[in-house]
């Protein structure tokens, strides 16, 4: 689906970053956060279905990945934190700037949720919603599918990126193409993010960053997600110390199907059943009494 109005605004570095807005009426601000490696395009659908439930809803491609890639992939050692600290700001303060008196809320998926919360202006948002967001540490894999997860993307990846400076994603099927430095991060995580994303930042930093955010958080993980288990997204919610955080879990069954996985909540099969939660937390605040899957319980503030 192509976007309304197309967009392209510079991170603070200069990078141009770029990306599409379905325009709503009159209600809040949705910045859409992709997963690594995936091309904003592939959330227009549910972008475009957000926007006609009422909000304004923005896409963007993180700098290196679809219509922010530039330059050649070999010459950009961007990783995680570039994709927060510079291209998901740059992107969350032209929305706020854009529509100052409306809401601004975000969606995050995948390290989508991690890197949003880097942003400066995240402290603006007031609603936000993950969906199978964690930060990649192996050990929070599935444990049945940990072996050959570990093997392909902790050994496989970095392996041939050390040979051609970039991962060839989009090459050998997955996904699209990556830089290195995007490489780097994901293949060393550890079970503390600061200690393996290189950043000029101290690990206080970081967790301040995203304890600056004080929006009411949605956290949503299905059952059948070998990324995001359980103990994965507690260990990200865990970093968004002062948000008013919400962790549901939804499994397959819970609607009446064989998988949902870590990608196919943004599929428009789910229009019916999957995406309306979003919708009802980002434009209501809540979630509906019937809403299918159950909540996980934790402490405000642990």
């Amino acid at each position: 689906m192509i976007a309304e109005e197309r967009f392209e605004v510079p991170a603070q570095d200069g990078y141009p970053i770029r990306g599409g807005i379905w325009q709503g009426n009159g209600g809040p601000v949705v910045v859409i956060h992709a997963a690594t490696a995936v091309r904003a395009r592939y959330y227009a659908r549910f972008a475009a279905w957000l926007a006609g439930q009422g909000a304004t809803v923005l896409t963007f491609d993180y700098r290196g990945i679809g219509e922010s890639r530039s330059i050649p992939l070999r010459h950009l050692p961007a990783g995680w934190i570039d994709w927060g600290i510079l291209d998901a700001e740059a992107v969350l303060a032209y929305a706020a700037g854009r529509w100052p008196d409306r809401a601004l809320c975000a969606v995050g998926h995948s390290i989508g949720g991690f890197a949003l919360g880097l942003a400066e202006s995240a402290a603006r948002l007031e609603r936000v919603v993950t969906v199978g967001a964690q930060f990649a540490y192996w050990r929070d894999f599935a444990a049945d599918q940990r072996r050959g997860m570990y093997l392909k993307w902790h050994l496989f990846m970095p392996a041939v990126t050390r040979v051609l400076g970039y991962f060839p994603g989009a090459r050998l099927g997955w996904l699209e193409d990556v830089p290195r430095g995007v490489v780097r991060d994901w293949s060393g995580m550890g079970p503390r993010f600061e200690h393996s994303v290189a950043s000029a930042l101290d690990p206080a930093a970081l967790a301040l960053r995203h304890g600056a955010t004080r929006a009411r958080l949605l956290a949503i993980g299905l059952t059948d997600d070998p990324f995001c288990t359980e103990a994965a997204a507690e260990r990200l919610l865990g970093y968004y110390s002062e948000a008013e955080r919400t962790h549901w879990r939804i499994a397959p069954a819970d609607i009446g199907v064989p998988e949902i996985g870590h990608f196919a909540f943004f599929h428009n099969r789910f229009e019916g059943n999957l995406w309306p939660l979003a919708a009802d937390w980002l434009l209501k605040g809540r979630l509906a009494e019937d809403a299918p899957g159950r909540i996980v319980p934790r402490p405000a503030h642990p």
